[in-house]
C-alpha cells in the first residue's frame, strides 16, 4: 500500500480551514485530521497552507506555448511538455485548454480550421500519458459558420472533449465593439478603413444568417458541458440556455451575469481580471461581479499564474478561505461532474497543492497528484521519498 501523510499543514476544505494532517492511501485520502501531528514518515508542511489542486476550465495558455509570435510555431509535444510544467508550478493539476474552433476569415485571423482543431485536438489526447496534470479540452465553437457542420461527427467522438462553448463570431455582437473590429482588419490587412468597414459589414451580413448553436447542442449535450463565452446582454444568455448553456463564462456585464444566475447557471470569470482589480478590456470587473454573488469559478484565461495569485489577494483581503478556494476547486469539479475531485474530504482523490504566501503571490512547494508527489520546491528529496512507503 502506498501511504503518505502531509502534517502541520494548514488545510482547506470546503467549509472550514485549520491546522491539521491528511492521510493518502493509494492515492485516495482516507483521513483529515484536525490539530492531529503525525510523528512517523510525515512530510512536515511546517504551518504551509495546503488546498485541492486547482481546477482551471479555460485556459488560453496553450496558443501561448504554440505560438509565442504569430509566425512562429513549435511542435504540439514540445507546446504540451512545457505548459504542462508551468500549470503544475501554478498548482494547476486538472487544465482545460480553449481550442478555437472557427472558420479564417482573412489572413489577419490566427484561427485555424474545424478540421484543423480537430487534429490538434486529437494530438493532444495522443499525449496525455506522458503529462503530469490531468489535461481535457474546453472547443470554442462558433456557431455562425456552416463549416461546423462537417465536423460534428468527429467532434462528439472526441477523447479529451469535456468542455463546448458557444463563441458567436458576429463582429461587434459582444465585447468589442465594431469599430475595433474595423480597425483590426484594417492594420492586419493593410487597407483603409473604408476597405475595412465594407468587409467587415460583408462579414456581419453573412454570419447574422447563420446560427447553428440548436445543431452544436443536439450533437454534443450527451457527453459535454455546455456554455457560452462573452455574453453581453441579457438576450445572450437567454439564447445560450435556450441551447443546453449551463455556464456562462466571462460575461462582460453585470446585467448578463445576473441573468445567467437567475436561470441557475454557472459563472465563471477571468482570474486576471480579479487580480488586476478589473478587465483589461474594459468589461465587467470581476471583484463587483463577487460583491454581488453571481460568480461561482475562476479560470486562468490568458495567465496561469492569476488563479492561486488572486487567492492571495482574497486572502489577504479578508475572504473567507474555503469560499476562495471553491471558486477555483470544489465549484468547477462539481459543474463538470467530478465528483472525485475538487476538495480535501475522505473519499476524494489526493490532488493536492501547499504553497507559501508571499508578498502577493504564491510560491508552490508541494503539488500530489493521484497521491504520488510530482513537484517539489525548497524540500530535502530525502523527506518526501521517506513520506511513502510501501507495504505488501
Amino acid at each position: 500500500m502506498e501511504r503518505l501523510v502531509l502534517n502541520n499543514a494548514k488545510l482547506v476544505t470546503p467549509d472550514d480551514h485549520f491546522l491539521g494532517a491528511v492521510v493518502v492511501e493509494n492515492g485516495i485520502i482516507t483521513a483529515v485530521e484536525k490539530d492531529t501531528i503525525y510523528t512517523d514518515q510525515a512530510v512536515d508542511l511546517n504551518g504551509q497552507w495546503l488546498i485541492p489542486g486547482i481546477i482551471d476550465i479555460h485556459s488560453d495558455y496553450f496558443e501561448k506555448e504554440l505560438h509565442p509570435r504569430k509566425s512562429a510555431e513549435f511542435p504540439v509535444p514540445f507546446a504540451m511538455h512545457y505548459m504542462d510544467a508551468r500549470a503544475i508550478n501554478c498548482g494547476i493539476t486538472t487544465l482545460f485548454s480553449a481550442i478555437s474552433y472557427t472558420q479564417s476569415e482573412g489572413k489577419e485571423d490566427r484561427s485555424r480550421t474545424f478540421q484543423k482543431a480537430i487534429e490538434l485536438t486529437r494530438s493532444i489526447a495522443d499525449l496525455k500519458d506522458n503529462l503530469l496534470a490531468s489535461h481535457f479540452i474546453h472547443a470554442r465553437i462558433d456557431p455562425n459558420s456552416d463549416a461546423v457542420l462537417d465536423v460534428l461527427d468527429q467532434l462528439k467522438v472526441l477523447p479529451n472533449l469535456k468542455l463546448v462553448v458557444y463563441n458567436d463570431s458576429i463582429p461587434g455582437q459582444r465585447q468589442f465593439p465594431l469599430s475595433r473590429s474595423i480597425q483590426t482588419r484594417a492594420e492586419a490587412m493593410g487597407v483603409s478603413l473604408e476597405e475595412a468597414t465594407q468587409l467587415v459589414m460583408e462579414q456581419v451580413k453573412q454570419k447574422s444568417k447563420i446560427n447553428h448553436k440548436g445543431i452544436i447542442a443536439q450533437s454534443v449535450a450527451k457527453d459535454t458541458i455546455i456554455g457560452s463565452h462573452d455574453d453581453t446582454t441579457i438576450e445572450h444568455v437567454n439564447e445560450a440556455f435556450a441551447n443546453r448553456a449551463i455556464l456562462s463564462e466571462m460575461p462582460t456585464t453585470i446585467e448578463a451575469a445576473r441573468r445567467a444566475k437567475e436561470l441557475g447557471m454557472w459563472v465563471c470569470m477571468g482570474a486576471p481580471n480579479y487580480y488586476r482589480g478589473g478587465s483589461h478590456c474594459g468589461n465587467l470587473a470581476c471583484h463587483q461581479a463577487i460583491q454581488e454573488n453571481v460568480v461561482d469559478m475562476l479560470c486562468s484565461d490568458y495567465h496561469f499564474p492569476a488563479l492561486i495569485g488572486s487567492l492571495i489577494k482574497m486572502l489577504n483581503d479578508g475572504i473567507d478561505p474555503s469560499f476562495a478556494v471553491n471558486l477555483m476547486t470544489l465549484n468547477p469539479a462539481k459543474m463538470l461532474g467530478l465528483d472525485h475531485l475538487g476538495s480535501i474530504e475522505v473519499g476524494k482523490q489526493a490532488d493536492l497543492v501547499s504553497f507559501v504566501k508571499k508578498d502577493g503571490y504564491a510560491a508552490v512547494q508541494l503539488v500530489v497528484k493521484e497521491g504520488k508527489v510530482i513537484h517539489q520546491s525548497h524540500y530535502d528529496s530525502r523527506q518526501v521519498s521517506n513520506a511513502v512507503s510501501v507495504d505488501h
